[in-house]
């Protein structure tokens, strides 16, 4: 059976983003990039805090983020560490579990948002002039 990777970005989601926003896109891009770099970072304070609940909104934030743009793996990743932060909050457990998950966040959200730049770059060098 051949090995899938799944897909990074949703390219037709993201297409279908660029469309309904317009000129706005490349600024939502940039506040993916912005904000969810900040939640990558909450997230991971979060964790070195072994503090669950702290780990949930910033979750479902770039959850929701990614998700309008189409980023994939990104949205899963952060969904599958918001409902496990959940769980602990739920069982009173420190989220030290989640620990690889959050390690594999950071690169995801990284090669994400080199790829989306990769692809929106020249909507970005126009902006710029």
């Amino acid at each position: 059976m051949p090995n899938i990777t799944p897909a990074i970005i949703d390219w037709e989601r993201l297409a279908q983003a660029r469309s309904q926003l317009g000129g706005r896109f490349v600024r939502v891009l940039d506040y993916f990039r912005e904000d969810g770099a900040n939640c990558v970072a909450a997230i991971e304070d979060a964790i070195r805090a072994r503090n669950a609940i702290a780990v949930i909104s910033p979750a479902d934030v770039l959850k929701n983020d990614a998700l309008q743009i189409g980023a994939l793996s990104v949205a899963e990743l952060a969904e599958d560490i918001e409902f496990a932060a959940r769980d602990c909050v739920e069982w009173h457990e420190a989220p030290d579990a989640l620990l690889e998950q959050v390690l594999q966040l950071r690169s995801q959200f990284t090669d994400t948002v080199a790829q989306l730049e990769g692809e929106t770059k020249p909507l970005l060098m126009k902006r710029a002039v």
